[in-house]
């Protein structure tokens, strides 16, 4: 028994180092990457936001409010006071709804995480989350044009979370914190993915997620809510999972439901929506989620 305890342990620590190898450039950079642009760039991303509404540029203003949500590094506790402020200064609901919904699912930390799971998924990754964020402020705009969507009226302090800081001397903190937020979800992440990739057959993961029919959309759409930690920590896994032939759009399904359904986010976003709001925004990602994973999975096979 001694002796086959000691080599799983073997197995099990000779795979996560190689996991780690491959993932921890990546998670580096990433944390660089975050961390730069909040320490330099992150209150301009805001700001620039307001100066883009003032130009009245229309619908197309809802493309852009999606892109500088992925561009802003604030989590969503941090994005929260700041969706408030610019309300307060005047910036529309559906523009606010573009730039939070894509702030949620993707930012440049998880970006450049994601460049080692290859091309097609970083591509389908950021695609899928900027037309999230373009379509929730298109369906504000038009089904709340009389109305408001999101209610700031009880907003006083952002519940803990992150929060914005600039300048050069505040790099290294931010690089500091970012390390500390993140660290210990990548190292399960990657354990997990080694369990998988010793104890999981590779014929019964592909048979449950691997179909193209849907139903391993719908599966991956529900482990998003219970599995999802934080987006570095699910970089292992997916890996895994790809690997064990879950398909494109199962892992689409899940990169969009996980981070906007996640337990913390969740407790901001209530923050601003009432119930029927809530639910619209919770009926919105889901649906959304699991028509872009069945979108990816046809155009996959034509």
């Amino acid at each position: 028994m001694a002796e086959i305890l000691e080599r799983e342990f073997i197995y099990l620590w000779y795979y996560f180092l190689i996991m780690f190898e491959q993932i921890a450039p990546y998670w580096l950079f990433g944390i660089i990457t975050g961390s730069f642009i909040s320490s330099f760039g992150g209150e301009r991303v805001h700001q620039l936001l307001l100066v883009l509404q003032g130009r009245r540029i229309g619908i197309s203003g809802l493309i852009l409010a999606s892109l500088l949500g992925i561009a802003s590094p604030i989590c969503a506790y941090g994005t929260i006071p700041i969706l408030a402020s610019l309300s307060r200064k005047g910036l529309r609901d559906d523009w606010l709804g573009a730039f939070m919904m894509s702030s949620i699912l993707l930012n440049p930390q998880l970006l450049v995480y994601s460049i080692v799971l290859g091309k097609a998924v970083l591509i389908t990754r950021f695609i899928s989350c900027f037309t999230c964020g373009v379509l929730m402020g298109l369906l504000i705009r038009f089904l709340y044009r009389y109305d408001k969507f999101f209610n700031f009226s009880s907003f006083l302090e952002p519940v803990g979370g992150c929060k914005s800081s600039s300048g050069v001397f505040l790099l290294l903190k931010n690089v500091f914190k970012n390390v500390k937020a993140t660290w210990l979800n990548l190292l399960i992440g990657i354990f997990l993915s080694v369990l998988f990739q010793l104890y999981v057959p590779k014929e019964d993961f592909a048979n449950l997620f691997g179909s193209y029919r849907g139903f391993g959309v719908l599966m991956a759409a529900g482990l998003g809510v219970p599995l999802y930690i934080c987006g570095g920590g699910t970089i292992p896994l997916i890996m895994e999972w790809l690997d064990k032939g879950m398909s494109l759009g199962a892992v689409t399904a899940f990169m969009i439901v996980g981070p906007a359904t996640k337990f913390t986010n969740l407790g901001a976003i209530k923050v601003i929506l009432d119930a029927r709001h809530f639910m619209i925004y919770l009926l919105y990602v889901s649906l959304f989620a699991i028509l872009s994973g069945l979108l990816v999975n046809k155009l996959l096979i034509g």
